[in-house]
Protein backbone atom coordinates (compact mmCIF):
# COMPACT_ATOMS: atom_id res chain seq x y z
CA UNK A 1 0.00 0.00 0.00
CA UNK A 2 1.26 3.18 -1.05
CA UNK A 3 0.31 7.08 -1.43
CA UNK A 4 -1.97 8.24 -3.77
CA UNK A 5 -1.49 7.71 -7.59
CA UNK A 6 -2.16 10.30 -10.17
CA UNK A 7 -5.18 9.47 -12.42
CA UNK A 8 -3.78 7.10 -15.37
CA UNK A 9 -4.44 7.63 -19.12
CA UNK A 10 -6.37 11.08 -18.85
CA UNK A 11 -5.68 15.02 -17.72
CA UNK A 12 -5.80 15.37 -13.82
CA UNK A 13 -6.29 19.27 -14.29
CA UNK A 14 -9.43 18.74 -16.42
CA UNK A 15 -10.85 16.04 -13.87
CA UNK A 16 -10.55 18.68 -11.07
CA UNK A 17 -11.99 21.22 -12.96
CA UNK A 18 -15.19 18.87 -13.48
CA UNK A 19 -15.14 17.97 -9.98
CA UNK A 20 -15.58 21.17 -8.25
CA UNK A 21 -18.05 22.55 -10.69
CA UNK A 22 -20.02 19.01 -9.92
CA UNK A 23 -19.84 19.64 -6.34
CA UNK A 24 -20.57 24.04 -6.77
CA UNK A 25 -23.77 23.10 -8.04
CA UNK A 26 -25.17 20.15 -5.87
CA UNK A 27 -27.69 21.13 -2.53
CA UNK A 28 -26.07 18.67 -0.55
CA UNK A 29 -27.65 19.51 2.67
CA UNK A 30 -30.79 21.83 2.84
CA UNK A 31 -30.02 25.46 4.61
CA UNK A 32 -26.11 24.72 5.08
CA UNK A 33 -23.32 26.53 3.38
CA UNK A 34 -21.98 23.85 0.66
CA UNK A 35 -17.97 23.75 2.01
CA UNK A 36 -19.58 23.27 5.56
CA UNK A 37 -22.13 20.38 4.02
CA UNK A 38 -19.85 18.75 2.15
CA UNK A 39 -17.29 18.42 5.21
CA UNK A 40 -19.95 16.58 6.93
CA UNK A 41 -20.62 13.86 4.73
CA UNK A 42 -16.57 13.87 4.40
CA UNK A 43 -16.94 12.06 8.06
CA UNK A 44 -19.21 9.45 7.03
CA UNK A 45 -16.57 6.22 6.70
CA UNK A 46 -16.59 4.61 3.56
CA UNK A 47 -18.32 1.45 4.92
CA UNK A 48 -21.15 3.20 5.16
CA UNK A 49 -21.03 5.21 1.94
CA UNK A 50 -22.82 2.91 -0.03
CA UNK A 51 -26.27 2.83 1.64
CA UNK A 52 -26.50 6.57 1.81
CA UNK A 53 -25.64 7.23 -1.92
CA UNK A 54 -29.46 6.36 -2.55
CA UNK A 55 -30.93 9.25 -0.21
CA UNK A 56 -30.47 12.00 -3.31
CA UNK A 57 -28.93 12.52 -6.28
CA UNK A 58 -26.84 14.91 -4.89
CA UNK A 59 -25.63 12.67 -2.21
CA UNK A 60 -24.66 10.19 -4.68
CA UNK A 61 -22.77 12.49 -6.98
CA UNK A 62 -20.53 13.39 -4.05
CA UNK A 63 -20.01 10.69 -2.21
CA UNK A 64 -19.08 9.36 -5.91
CA UNK A 65 -16.96 11.96 -6.58
CA UNK A 66 -12.79 12.77 -6.16
CA UNK A 67 -13.59 15.54 -4.15
CA UNK A 68 -14.51 13.50 -1.28
CA UNK A 69 -11.15 11.78 -0.77
CA UNK A 70 -9.31 15.35 -1.27
CA UNK A 71 -11.43 16.97 1.57
CA UNK A 72 -10.61 13.65 3.76
CA UNK A 73 -6.87 14.37 3.08
CA UNK A 74 -6.58 17.86 2.88
CA UNK A 75 -9.28 19.11 5.44
CA UNK A 76 -9.26 16.57 8.10
CA UNK A 77 -5.99 14.62 7.39
CA UNK A 78 -7.83 11.67 7.87
CA UNK A 79 -7.73 8.26 6.05
CA UNK A 80 -9.86 4.84 6.95
CA UNK A 81 -7.86 2.11 7.81
CA UNK A 82 -9.49 -1.10 5.72
CA UNK A 83 -9.30 -4.52 5.34
CA UNK A 84 -10.38 -6.37 2.00
CA UNK A 85 -10.93 -10.01 1.99
CA UNK A 86 -11.36 -12.12 -1.02
CA UNK A 87 -12.84 -15.58 -0.06
CA UNK A 88 -12.84 -17.50 -2.94
CA UNK A 89 -12.81 -16.83 -7.47
CA UNK A 90 -13.52 -13.07 -7.16
CA UNK A 91 -15.16 -13.01 -10.47
CA UNK A 92 -17.65 -15.68 -8.40
CA UNK A 93 -17.75 -14.38 -4.71
CA UNK A 94 -17.88 -11.02 -3.68
CA UNK A 95 -15.11 -9.27 -2.08
CA UNK A 96 -15.45 -7.75 1.33
CA UNK A 97 -14.23 -4.33 3.36
CA UNK A 98 -14.22 -4.66 6.48
CA UNK A 99 -14.33 -1.06 8.86
CA UNK A 100 -12.06 -1.93 11.96
CA UNK A 101 -12.91 1.79 13.66
CA UNK A 102 -16.99 1.07 13.17
CA UNK A 103 -16.89 -2.66 13.06
CA UNK A 104 -18.96 -2.46 9.32
CA UNK A 105 -18.71 -4.64 6.29
CA UNK A 106 -19.18 -3.32 2.89
CA UNK A 107 -19.20 -5.60 -0.44
CA UNK A 108 -17.07 -4.82 -3.43
CA UNK A 109 -18.72 -5.89 -7.03
CA UNK A 110 -17.23 -9.12 -8.51
CA UNK A 111 -14.47 -8.90 -10.96
CA UNK A 112 -15.32 -9.42 -15.10
CA UNK A 113 -16.32 -13.12 -15.33
CA UNK A 114 -14.97 -15.28 -17.94
CA UNK A 115 -16.71 -17.91 -19.43
CA UNK A 116 -13.94 -20.22 -20.07
CA UNK A 117 -12.23 -20.40 -16.65
CA UNK A 118 -12.81 -21.00 -13.41
CA UNK A 119 -11.92 -21.65 -9.76
CA UNK A 120 -9.42 -18.81 -9.73
CA UNK A 121 -6.78 -19.01 -6.55
CA UNK A 122 -3.34 -17.78 -5.43
CA UNK A 123 -3.77 -14.61 -6.80
CA UNK A 124 -2.14 -11.57 -5.28
CA UNK A 125 -3.56 -8.17 -4.01
CA UNK A 126 -2.78 -4.59 -3.24
CA UNK A 127 -3.95 -1.32 -2.82
CA UNK A 128 -3.10 2.00 -4.46
CA UNK A 129 -4.42 5.47 -3.55
CA UNK A 130 -8.28 4.99 -4.34
CA UNK A 131 -7.68 1.69 -6.18
CA UNK A 132 -7.60 -1.85 -5.81
CA UNK A 133 -5.42 -4.19 -8.02
CA UNK A 134 -6.31 -8.13 -8.48
CA UNK A 135 -3.09 -9.63 -10.12
CA UNK A 136 -2.74 -13.32 -11.69
CA UNK A 137 -3.09 -16.26 -9.92
CA UNK A 138 -4.33 -20.15 -11.01
CA UNK A 139 -7.18 -21.25 -12.52
CA UNK A 140 -8.87 -24.13 -14.37
CA UNK A 141 -8.92 -23.19 -18.00
CA UNK A 142 -12.07 -25.01 -20.56
CA UNK A 143 -10.23 -24.61 -23.89
CA UNK A 144 -6.64 -26.25 -22.11
CA UNK A 145 -6.43 -29.94 -21.93
CA UNK A 146 -6.38 -31.87 -20.02
CA UNK A 147 -9.24 -29.71 -18.56
CA UNK A 148 -8.31 -30.49 -14.63
CA UNK A 149 -4.48 -29.34 -15.31
CA UNK A 150 -4.17 -25.60 -13.21
CA UNK A 151 -3.09 -22.40 -15.75
CA UNK A 152 -1.40 -19.54 -14.44
CA UNK A 153 -3.01 -16.58 -15.59
CA UNK A 154 -1.94 -13.16 -16.59
CA UNK A 155 -5.20 -11.18 -15.72
CA UNK A 156 -4.99 -7.75 -14.40
CA UNK A 157 -7.76 -5.71 -12.68
CA UNK A 158 -8.32 -2.82 -10.75
CA UNK A 159 -11.07 -1.69 -8.76
CA UNK A 160 -12.04 2.05 -8.85
CA UNK A 161 -13.30 3.27 -5.30
CA UNK A 162 -14.92 5.96 -7.04
CA UNK A 163 -16.94 4.96 -9.32
CA UNK A 164 -17.10 1.69 -7.76
CA UNK A 165 -16.99 -0.61 -10.64
CA UNK A 166 -13.78 -2.73 -12.24
CA UNK A 167 -11.34 -2.81 -15.24
CA UNK A 168 -9.49 -5.47 -17.03
CA UNK A 169 -5.64 -3.58 -17.60
CA UNK A 170 -2.83 -4.69 -19.42
CA UNK A 171 -2.04 -8.79 -18.51
CA UNK A 172 1.11 -9.71 -16.98
CA UNK A 173 3.69 -11.09 -20.34
CA UNK A 174 4.09 -14.02 -17.94
CA UNK A 175 1.13 -15.54 -16.51
CA UNK A 176 1.68 -16.57 -13.02
CA UNK A 177 0.68 -17.49 -9.68
CA UNK A 178 1.39 -17.74 -6.03
CA UNK A 179 4.09 -14.39 -7.05
CA UNK A 180 5.79 -12.00 -4.69
CA UNK A 181 4.08 -8.48 -5.71
CA UNK A 182 4.56 -4.96 -3.75
CA UNK A 183 3.94 -1.40 -4.78
CA UNK A 184 7.41 1.12 -5.67
CA UNK A 185 6.80 5.02 -4.99
CA UNK A 186 7.09 5.69 -8.05
CA UNK A 187 3.89 4.34 -9.69
CA UNK A 188 5.10 1.25 -10.15
CA UNK A 189 4.64 -2.37 -9.43
CA UNK A 190 6.88 -5.44 -9.03
CA UNK A 191 6.25 -9.19 -9.62
CA UNK A 192 8.41 -11.92 -9.25
CA UNK A 193 8.64 -15.57 -9.72
CA UNK A 194 5.55 -17.47 -9.17
CA UNK A 195 3.90 -20.49 -11.22
CA UNK A 196 0.82 -22.48 -11.89
CA UNK A 197 0.10 -24.34 -8.30
CA UNK A 198 -3.64 -24.84 -7.73
CA UNK A 199 -4.91 -24.77 -3.98
CA UNK A 200 -6.79 -27.94 -5.03
CA UNK A 201 -2.96 -29.72 -5.36
CA UNK A 202 -1.05 -30.06 -2.18
CA UNK A 203 2.42 -30.20 -4.61
CA UNK A 204 3.52 -29.88 -8.05
CA UNK A 205 2.99 -27.32 -10.53
CA UNK A 206 5.58 -25.03 -12.34
CA UNK A 207 8.56 -22.30 -11.08
CA UNK A 208 9.68 -19.60 -12.62
CA UNK A 209 11.97 -16.78 -12.22
CA UNK A 210 10.59 -13.76 -14.56
CA UNK A 211 10.51 -10.22 -12.90
CA UNK A 212 8.35 -7.44 -14.58
CA UNK A 213 7.28 -3.97 -13.67
CA UNK A 214 4.08 -2.79 -14.28
CA UNK A 215 3.52 1.08 -15.03
CA UNK A 216 0.52 2.87 -13.94
CA UNK A 217 0.59 5.68 -15.81
CA UNK A 218 1.13 3.96 -18.85
CA UNK A 219 -0.62 0.63 -18.74
CA UNK A 220 2.26 -1.21 -19.38
CA UNK A 221 4.49 -4.20 -18.63
CA UNK A 222 8.25 -4.60 -19.11
CA UNK A 223 10.73 -7.21 -18.16
CA UNK A 224 13.32 -7.16 -15.91
CA UNK A 225 15.96 -9.01 -14.84
CA UNK A 226 15.25 -12.56 -13.95
CA UNK A 227 15.38 -13.95 -10.39
CA UNK A 228 18.68 -15.98 -9.52
CA UNK A 229 16.95 -19.15 -9.27
CA UNK A 230 13.50 -20.79 -9.44
CA UNK A 231 11.13 -19.53 -6.57
CA UNK A 232 7.66 -19.66 -6.08
CA UNK A 233 5.08 -18.66 -3.06
CA UNK A 234 6.99 -15.71 -1.94
CA UNK A 235 6.39 -12.24 -0.46
CA UNK A 236 7.79 -9.23 -1.96
CA UNK A 237 8.29 -5.69 -0.01
CA UNK A 238 10.20 -2.42 -1.11
CA UNK A 239 12.66 -1.24 1.47
CA UNK A 240 13.96 2.70 1.45
CA UNK A 241 17.52 2.77 1.93
CA UNK A 242 17.70 6.82 1.33
CA UNK A 243 15.61 8.99 -0.56
CA UNK A 244 17.22 8.07 -3.58
CA UNK A 245 18.06 4.11 -3.12
CA UNK A 246 15.06 1.75 -2.48
CA UNK A 247 15.46 -1.80 -2.59
CA UNK A 248 12.82 -4.49 -3.69
CA UNK A 249 13.27 -7.76 -1.80
CA UNK A 250 11.70 -11.25 -2.46
CA UNK A 251 11.74 -13.58 0.30
CA UNK A 252 10.16 -16.98 1.29
CA UNK A 253 8.75 -19.37 -0.95
CA UNK A 254 9.59 -22.97 -2.44
CA UNK A 255 12.52 -23.20 -5.29
CA UNK A 256 12.87 -26.56 -6.77
CA UNK A 257 11.13 -29.61 -5.58
CA UNK A 258 11.73 -33.36 -5.36
CA UNK A 259 10.37 -36.66 -4.92
CA UNK A 260 9.88 -39.51 -2.36
CA UNK A 261 10.52 -42.68 -3.90
CA UNK A 262 10.36 -41.07 -7.45
CA UNK A 263 6.43 -40.80 -6.96
CA UNK A 264 5.28 -38.27 -4.35
CA UNK A 265 6.82 -34.37 -5.00
CA UNK A 266 7.99 -32.82 -2.18
CA UNK A 267 8.43 -28.77 -1.86
CA UNK A 268 12.39 -27.48 -1.16
CA UNK A 269 11.61 -24.28 0.54
CA UNK A 270 13.80 -21.35 0.11
CA UNK A 271 16.34 -20.23 3.21
CA UNK A 272 17.33 -16.73 1.94
CA UNK A 273 16.30 -14.06 -0.04
CA UNK A 274 17.31 -12.09 -3.00
CA UNK A 275 17.02 -8.14 -3.74
CA UNK A 276 17.44 -5.71 -6.37
CA UNK A 277 18.30 -2.06 -5.42
CA UNK A 278 17.75 0.64 -7.99
CA UNK A 279 17.86 4.28 -8.04
CA UNK A 280 13.78 6.53 -7.70
CA UNK A 281 15.12 8.46 -10.16
CA UNK A 282 16.00 6.13 -13.02
CA UNK A 283 12.94 3.94 -12.03
CA UNK A 284 12.96 0.22 -10.41
CA UNK A 285 14.41 -2.62 -12.36
CA UNK A 286 17.84 -0.78 -13.24
CA UNK A 287 20.18 -3.36 -10.65
CA UNK A 288 21.29 -6.94 -10.36
CA UNK A 289 19.94 -9.01 -8.30
CA UNK A 290 21.92 -9.57 -4.41
CA UNK A 291 21.39 -12.76 -2.90
CA UNK A 292 21.12 -12.61 0.70
CA UNK A 293 22.66 -15.44 2.84
CA UNK A 294 20.82 -18.49 5.11
CA UNK A 295 18.66 -17.09 7.50
CA UNK A 296 18.46 -20.06 9.66
CA UNK A 297 21.17 -21.77 11.56
CA UNK A 298 22.52 -24.89 10.46
CA UNK A 299 20.26 -27.35 12.27
CA UNK A 300 17.42 -24.79 13.09
CA UNK A 301 13.93 -25.69 11.64
CA UNK A 302 13.05 -23.59 8.58
CA UNK A 303 9.75 -21.79 9.23
CA UNK A 304 7.63 -21.58 6.29
CA UNK A 305 4.59 -19.67 7.89
CA UNK A 306 2.71 -16.24 6.10
CA UNK A 307 5.10 -13.33 5.99
CA UNK A 308 3.86 -9.78 6.26
CA UNK A 309 5.76 -6.34 6.65
CA UNK A 310 4.66 -3.21 9.10
CA UNK A 311 5.93 0.14 7.15
CA UNK A 312 7.79 2.49 9.97
CA UNK A 313 7.22 5.88 9.06
CA UNK A 314 9.37 6.91 11.93
CA UNK A 315 12.52 4.85 10.96
CA UNK A 316 12.18 4.91 6.95
CA UNK A 317 14.36 1.78 5.72
CA UNK A 318 13.62 -0.35 8.74
CA UNK A 319 10.20 -2.26 8.12
CA UNK A 320 9.52 -4.46 10.44
CA UNK A 321 8.82 -8.34 8.66
CA UNK A 322 7.01 -10.99 10.33
CA UNK A 323 6.22 -14.47 9.86
CA UNK A 324 3.13 -16.27 11.52
CA UNK A 325 4.08 -20.49 11.88
CA UNK A 326 1.81 -22.21 13.65
CA UNK A 327 1.27 -20.06 16.55
CA UNK A 328 4.33 -18.19 16.75
CA UNK A 329 5.21 -15.08 15.59
CA UNK A 330 8.87 -13.91 14.30
CA UNK A 331 10.58 -10.80 13.32
CA UNK A 332 13.19 -10.77 10.70
CA UNK A 333 16.13 -8.82 11.71
CA UNK A 334 18.51 -7.18 8.98
CA UNK A 335 21.47 -6.67 10.25
CA UNK A 336 21.83 -10.17 11.72
CA UNK A 337 20.22 -12.41 8.87
CA UNK A 338 17.92 -14.23 11.25
CA UNK A 339 14.79 -14.92 12.19
CA UNK A 340 14.02 -14.11 15.93
CA UNK A 341 10.99 -15.02 18.37
CA UNK A 342 8.80 -12.10 18.80
CA UNK A 343 5.21 -13.24 20.25
CA UNK A 344 3.27 -16.28 20.68
CA UNK A 345 -0.96 -15.57 19.54
CA UNK A 346 -2.79 -16.07 22.73
CA UNK A 347 -5.70 -18.24 21.80
CA UNK A 348 -4.70 -21.31 19.51
CA UNK A 349 -6.78 -22.33 16.41
CA UNK A 350 -9.57 -25.27 17.50
CA UNK A 351 -9.13 -28.31 15.27
CA UNK A 352 -5.95 -27.39 13.43
CA UNK A 353 -7.37 -24.75 11.86
CA UNK A 354 -5.44 -22.09 9.80
CA UNK A 355 -4.80 -18.05 10.71
CA UNK A 356 -5.39 -15.45 8.61
CA UNK A 357 -2.57 -12.70 8.82
CA UNK A 358 -2.37 -9.37 7.38
CA UNK A 359 -1.19 -5.85 8.26
CA UNK A 360 -3.81 -3.10 9.15
CA UNK A 361 -2.54 0.52 9.96
CA UNK A 362 0.39 -0.65 11.72
CA UNK A 363 -0.69 -3.54 13.99
CA UNK A 364 -0.57 -7.40 13.00
CA UNK A 365 -4.29 -8.99 12.60
CA UNK A 366 -4.49 -12.74 13.25
CA UNK A 367 -7.87 -13.95 12.00
CA UNK A 368 -10.01 -17.34 13.19
CA UNK A 369 -12.90 -17.98 13.29
CA UNK A 370 -14.56 -18.97 16.80
CA UNK A 371 -16.61 -22.28 15.21
CA UNK A 372 -13.55 -23.01 13.29
CA UNK A 373 -13.95 -26.29 11.00
CA UNK A 374 -11.99 -28.40 9.11
CA UNK A 375 -11.73 -27.25 5.23
CA UNK A 376 -11.50 -30.49 3.74
CA UNK A 377 -14.73 -31.86 6.11
CA UNK A 378 -16.65 -29.38 4.72
CA UNK A 379 -16.10 -29.75 1.80
CA UNK A 380 -16.32 -33.15 1.76
CA UNK A 381 -20.18 -32.86 3.60
CA UNK A 382 -21.15 -30.24 1.74
CA UNK A 383 -22.00 -27.88 3.91
CA UNK A 384 -23.29 -24.64 3.58
CA UNK A 385 -24.17 -22.86 6.70
CA UNK A 386 -22.88 -19.11 7.50
CA UNK A 387 -19.12 -18.82 8.34
CA UNK A 388 -20.07 -17.22 11.91
CA UNK A 389 -18.06 -15.17 14.28
CA UNK A 390 -14.69 -13.78 13.20
CA UNK A 391 -12.22 -13.71 16.19
CA UNK A 392 -9.38 -11.18 15.50
CA UNK A 393 -6.37 -11.15 17.65
CA UNK A 394 -4.29 -7.56 17.13
CA UNK A 395 -0.74 -7.44 18.17
CA UNK A 396 0.80 -4.12 18.84
CA UNK A 397 4.70 -4.52 17.21
CA UNK A 398 5.80 -0.90 19.31
CA UNK A 399 3.95 -1.57 22.66
CA UNK A 400 4.25 -5.51 22.03
CA UNK A 401 0.88 -6.08 23.47
CA UNK A 402 -2.28 -7.72 22.33
CA UNK A 403 -5.99 -7.27 22.00
CA UNK A 404 -9.21 -8.55 20.77
CA UNK A 405 -11.68 -7.42 18.35
CA UNK A 406 -14.99 -9.79 17.69
CA UNK A 407 -17.29 -9.27 14.64
CA UNK A 408 -19.75 -11.78 12.47
CA UNK A 409 -18.52 -12.81 9.32
CA UNK A 410 -20.75 -11.27 6.04
CA UNK A 411 -19.91 -14.51 4.02
CA UNK A 412 -22.65 -16.93 3.36
CA UNK A 413 -19.98 -19.87 3.60
CA UNK A 414 -16.93 -21.01 6.14
CA UNK A 415 -13.58 -18.93 5.47
CA UNK A 416 -10.72 -21.03 4.89
CA UNK A 417 -7.66 -18.87 5.16
CA UNK A 418 -5.27 -21.56 3.55
CA UNK A 419 -6.94 -19.90 0.60
CA UNK A 420 -8.40 -16.56 1.28
CA UNK A 421 -6.63 -13.48 0.41
CA UNK A 422 -6.80 -10.43 1.82
CA UNK A 423 -5.15 -6.84 1.73
CA UNK A 424 -5.33 -3.67 3.61
CA UNK A 425 -6.54 -0.22 1.82
CA UNK A 426 -6.61 3.06 3.04
CA UNK A 427 -9.26 5.37 1.87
Amino acid sequence: MTEPEPPPFSSASSSVVEEVEIVESLTLIPGLPKDVAALILSLIPYSHQARLKATCKSWRLFLSSKTLRRLRLRELCSQSHLLCIFPQDPSLASPFLFDRDNLAWAPLPTTPPNPHTYGLCNFTSLSIGAHLYVLGGSLFDTRSFPIDRPSPSSSTFRFDFTTHSWESLAPMIHARGSFACAAGSNNHILVAGGGSRHTVFSAAGTRMNSVERYDIGKNEWVELERLPGMRAGCVGFFVEENEEKSGFWVMGGYGEERTIGGVFPVDEYCRDAVVMQFNDSTGPGCGNWREVGDMWEQGEKVRVGKIVVVEDHERSGHPGVFMLDGNHIFRYDMASNRWQEESHVPKRTPHNSAFGFVVLDGELHVLTLLNAFDPQETRRKQHHKRAGTLYIQIYHPKKKTWRTLITKSPFPHPLDFNTAVMCSIRL
